[in-house]
């Protein structure tokens, strides 16, 4: 019997390549094909879950066909509204679902409209709400005069509209067996708010017109990629990075905690937060192209934070820029293989390349008209950081034990040039030289490329951006050995992996980084291999599931996403990469 017709019993989980996403700026849901929201935190991004099926808690909303049926779905061009369709016995339903924008900072709106578009629909209806990841189930629920429920979970209010006919479980939830004519559509609409509901409930033609036209608004139609394969998946990829993109222009890592990256590893992580790293991925991937809304937000939310914290500025910050809270266990059962986190230990290290990437974020802007006053002055702060700390020992890139690596100084080194020329600083330009200078005296192997640190010899795929950004020019000795040498030791199948953790085969450590094959296929189109860029970009491209969303990390061998989901310096870099291949072509 199908958990949805068991209406106390949580939904299975599925495969991670399975699951759509719902955002609007200011949170997430993740669905899945069964018509399962298996994840949600309201109001924002890193508050608790009130949906945390997916990590074994016993929050979900499920809108699933009764009988036998074969799922299927597609979002809509454009933007993250969602059409799960379900070929059954009795004909053909979809279900068209969204978080309604503009997105509310108090009040998350989920929309969910069925549509009986071949034959007659029935749907089995089951809502379960427990805020702090489960530890505070739903009471009520109550009804009033016009059928709506209303129930009280932690501090979240919320209603149901829609389904006067529902019956209270006795585990705490709502069930229903919803019916729906041939042809006919039918709206159920879900109101979360951390302060009483006293509004009158959106009115669902309103709230679908509104979030069509937000969406229109923000995602471009990328008609310049026209000729290249995979237009789609470039424009999808920038509907991602907009649903993650929170009001004051940053962009949280995931929407998930703890989604592990190898099974029984304990790689577990919560990247629910906003990393300057990634904000620079971000807005940059957006400027290959041009100005947008999306690059000034990033450089917005930099530049705050530069001139809040200066030297100290962390590497991960919270929507809103405040501290990443500590680390903590949850009681959950997690998703299978792993375990549940709440908070980052990133909150406690520090990584240089963070003032080199928020100096080519900020010299993108400027480039573009999109820096103002704040945005200069946040790049002076930056650049005399990097004086004062370039000899410090940092976490890098891949967040491990501190060392003087060599990604870090010269991602330093190419924003230092690239902030010098775009904000006519030419006295930052010794600085770059200085650090560039002192890789090449002991961060250069034998072998002619660039090593991990001045006392790691390794090869790593992370030392193909410092060309790719400035640093030294793409196509020198240094940059082609370093591409020559990440292929030979990393890739596998056209996928690369970040770096040898231990003798053995690459794929027993962890799965391919995604990042990294974007990484490669710009690399070769700097160094005018165009269709070794394709491949790679192509190869890399196919590496989702029918939504359309990366994870982190691929497992090759059984074709499946690992990590926290979607992550969005992934999006970026193929939205980069696309943008960058299309002239080429």
């Amino acid at each position: 019997m199908p958990a949805a017709s068991r209406p106390c019993a949580p939904p299975a989980p599925h495969p991670l390549r399975d699951y759509a996403l719902l955002a609007d700026g200011r949170r997430g849901a993740l669905l899945d094909p069964d018509g399962v929201l298996g994840w949600l935190c309201a109001p924002r991004w890193d508050s608790d879950a009130v949906l945390s099926s997916l990590i074994g808690g016993p929050g979900w909303f499920g809108l699933t066909p009764t009988g036998t049926y074969v799922p299927g779905g597609r979002y809509e061009d454009g933007g993250l509204v969602h059409r799960s369709r379900w070929v059954t016995r009795g004909g053909v339903v979809e279900c068209r679902e969204a978080l309604a924008r503009p997105a509310e900072p108090h009040r998350v709106v989920l929309l969910r409209r069925v549509l009986a578009v071949d034959g007659p629909a029935e749907l089995d209806v089951s809502l379960h709400l427990a805020a702090g990841f489960g530890t505070a189930p739903a009471t009520g629920p109550e009804r009033d005069a016009a059928g709506r429920w209303t129930l009280r979970t932690g501090p979240l209010h919320a209603r149901l509209t829609g389904l006067p006919e529902a019956r209270p479980e006795r585990c705490g939830g709502l069930h229903a067996v919803l019916r729906v004519a041939p042809g006919a559509s039918y709206d159920l609409v879900l109101e979360l708010a951390d302060r009483p509901l006293r509004e009158a409930p959106p009115d669902p033609d309103r709230a679908w017109a509104a979030t069509g036209a937000a969406w229109a608004a923000d995602v471009p139609p990328l008609d310049e990629l026209a000729g290249l394969p995979g237009r789609r998946d470039a424009r999808h990829a920038h509907a991602v990075l907009t649903g993650l993109t929170g009001p004051d222009g940053g962009t949280v890592a995931a929407a998930t905690t703890s989604l592990p990256e190898r099974a029984e590893q304990g790689r577990n992580y919560d990247y629910r937060y906003v990393w300057i790293r990634d904000q620079a991925y971000i807005g940059q991937a957006v400027a290959a192209r041009g100005p947008h809304p999306l690059l000034a937000g990033s450089a917005r939310f930099v530049t705050a934070r530069l001139l809040t914290d200066g030297p100290r500025l962390a590497p991960a910050y919270t929507v809103d820029g405040g501290p990443v809270p500590d680390l903590r266990r949850l009681e959950l059962p997690g998703y299978p293989g792993g375990f549940d986190v709440a908070g980052n230990r990133v909150n406690r290290q520090f990584q240089l390349d963070g003032f080199g990437e928020s100096l080519l974020l900020l010299a993108a802007a400027a480039r573009h008209d999109q820096l103002d006053a704040d945005g200069h002055r946040a790049a002076r702060v930056a650049v005399e950081a990097i004086a004062a700390r370039y000899r410090e020992a940092d976490s890098g890139i891949w967040e491990i034990h501190p060392d003087h690596w060599t990604h870090s100084r010269l991602t330093c080194a190419a924003g230092l040039r690239a902030a010098a020329d775009a904000l006519r600083r030419p006295d930052w330009l010794p600085l770059a030289e200085r650090l560039t200078a002192a890789a090449l005296t002991d961060s250069l192997h034998s072998g002619g490329r660039w090593q991990r640190s001045p006392t790691d010899p390794a090869v790593d795929a992370a030392l193909l951006l410092p060309a790719l950004r400035g640093a030294v020019p793409p196509r020198a000795r240094p940059s082609r050995a370093t591409l020559a040498a990440v292929l030979a030791d990393l890739a596998d199948d056209h996928h690369c992996y970040r770096f040898r953790h231990a003798p053995g085969p690459l794929a027993e450590a962890e799965g391919a980084f995604l990042l990294c094959g974007f990484l490669v296929s710009l690399s070769h189109l700097a160094q005018g291999n165009l269709p070794e860029a394709l491949r790679w970009y192509e190869r890399n491209r196919a590496a989702c599931g029918p939504p359309g969303l990366y994870a982190e990390e691929y497992d090759i061998a059984q074709r499946q996403l690992r990590g926290n989901l979607p992550q969005a310096f992934v999006h970026a870099l193929l939205l980069e990469t696309a943008t960058r291949l299309a002239p080429a072509l």
